[in-house]
This record gives structure tokens, C-alpha cells and sequence, in this order.
């Protein structure tokens, strides 16, 4: 359980900061006595260097051997494929506004639920539920703050946009980049054997 601490570390730094965002109170009050500029540097510190921390932690995990929880069913890492693929689409519609984005309203947390959700069907390892479904918890509570925040409302075109299709053909071209390679040569595990 040693193994973890790196991991549970990074994921608490990481989250625990972008979740500091969501109280507008207290990130108003960081803002006044750091100043804008600052806090944000601070912010985007905070967050390299929990995400350093995750991936590092959960280097230093998988060496140590996964821990079993649930051994999930072949037909889920599929399934799991197949979630991915409109994750990279939301992600880069996050940048490109046009109807995906107007639909999605916040198609960034979108993209992370059904990553991390694609990801705890295919993982069944303590180390993977604790990484992917603490970013799952993390995308459906920042939701559900943007939500009630009002934050959410953006007039949708009547139809797809130039950047519509931009989000869709980029979305694609990148997971279709991490199944066939990209993903192991950057995690080191393979999808399709490759």
C-alpha cells in the first residue's frame, strides 16, 4: 500500500487545487491578497506539480505490482475504446467552439468523465479506481458546480460548424493515434498489442 502514497499524494495536490477554484469565496480571497497574476501562477503551479506527482506515483505503483480488486470482463477494454474516442472529440471542442461545444456546455468535464470512466471499466486495479475514479468524482462534482453557478448557458448554432468538424476530425486523428501506438510509447501499455 506504500506504493500508492506518491499517487494519492499527486491526486490530492492536483484536485484539491482545482477544486479550490470551484469555492468562489475562498479563491476571491486568494485572488485579493496574491493578486491575479499570481494566483494563477501559484494555481498552475500547484497543478504541474500534482500531476507530476500522479504520474510519477503511479510510476512507482505499477513497478511495485498491481494490486487486484475485480478482474473486469474482456468485452469491457472495447467498450472502453469506444468511450475514448468522443473524449478526444469533447476535448478538442473544448477549444473550438460550435455546436459540440454549445451542447456539451462543458465539453472539458465531459471529456474527463468519459475518460476516466472508460478507464475504470477496462482497470480493475486498486492504484487504477483510486487515479481514474478520483478524476471521475472530481468531473461530475465541477459539473455540477458549473451547473449551479449559471455558468453554463451559450447560444448553439443551428447546425455543425467548420470547428465542429475541426473537433471531430482532430478528436479522431489523436485517439486513433493513441490506440495505435501513441499510448504505449507514453504509458507504456499497449492497446491491441501495439
Amino acid at each position: 500500500m506504500a506504493a500508492l502514497n506518491g499517487l494519492v499524494a499527486g491526486l490530492v495536490i492536483f484536485l484539491g487545487g482545482h477544486l479550490v477554484s470551484r469555492f468562489t469565496g475562498l479563491r476571491q480571497a486568494l485572488v485579493n491578497r496574491f493578486g491575479p497574476n499570481l494566483y494563477r501562477s501559484l494555481y498552475s503551479l500547484v497543478a504541474l506539480m500534482g500531476f507530476a506527482l500522479i504520474i510519477h506515483g503511479f510510476g512507482v505503483y505499477r513497478a511495485a505490482g498491481y494490486i487486484p480488486v475485480w478482474e473486469p470482463p474482456r468485452f469491457l477494454a472495447h467498450l472502453s475504446i469506444l468511450l475514448v474516442w468522443p473524449a478526444f472529440i469533447l476535448l478538442a471542442a473544448t477549444y473550438l467552439p460550435g455546436l459540440i461545444k454549445a451542447k456539451a456546455k462543458h465539453p472539458m468535464l465531459a471529456a474527463v468523465k468519459l475518460w476516466a470512466t472508460a478507464h475504470l471499466l477496462a482497470n480493475g486495479d486498486l492504484g487504477s479506481i483510486l487515479l481514474f475514479g478520483s478524476f471521475l468524482g472530481w468531473a461530475v462534482y465541477a459539473r455540477i458546480a458549473v451547473k449551479r453557478s449559471g455558468a453554463l448557458t451559450m447560444p448553439a448554432p443551428s447546425g455543425f460548424t467548420r470547428n465542429d468538424v475541426i473537433a471531430v476530425v482532430v478528436g479522431t486523428l489523436v485517439a486513433l493515434a493513441f490506440m495505435f501506438g501513441l499510448h504505449r510509447t507514453l504509458i507504456g501499455v499497449g492497446i491491441f498489442g501495439v
